[in-house]
């Protein structure tokens, strides 16, 4: 918009803390129909040295709604899982995968996961996969305040 108005491209980007007027343009300078009409309006006077017709700008064309889609995107909302419960993502229409992340005696987060073709199968088979870490990661703790 600044642009648009009459900001020079050096000021602009300083103001915006760019090091380069060149990124500044790449981003940020689009070109308007208000702002062809008035370049065409500069040639006239400069070149034609007469005063430019009143022409209005060309109007916009109204955009077309994307094809293929008859309805509109409505995104899953799935349930809020407790912390420590894990997460449940769908891969495609017959696979889903399970994670678990817990943070091991040493520190570190290891992913586990399971994969399973329903969303029931996955959420039995990450319940039984977090209970089997969780002992693991109990046997560590114990194991390392032992030796």
């Amino acid at each position: 918009m600044a642009i648009a108005n009459g900001m020079d491209v050096k000021t602009l980007s300083a103001t915006i803390g760019h090091v380069s007027a060149t990124t500044t343009l790449d981003i940020y300078s689009h070109r308007t129909a208000e702002m062809e009409v008035r370049a065409a309006e500069n040639i006239e006077r400069g070149i034609g040295k007469c005063e430019p017709s009143t022409v209005p700008p060309p109007e916009k064309p109204a955009e077309e709604p994307a094809k293929g889609l008859n309805e509109p995107f409505t995104p899953y909302k799935g349930k809020i899982r407790k912390s420590g419960s894990g997460c449940i993502y769908k891969i495609n229409d017959h696979l889903y995968e399970g994670s678990f992340s817990p943070t091991h005696a040493n520190g570190k987060r290891v992913k586990h996961n399971v994969y399973a073709e329903t969303r029931e199968e996955v959420e039995v088979k990450l319940a039984e996969l977090i209970v089997k870490v969780k002992a693991e990661i109990a046997e560590e703790k114990t194991k390392l305040k032992e030796g």
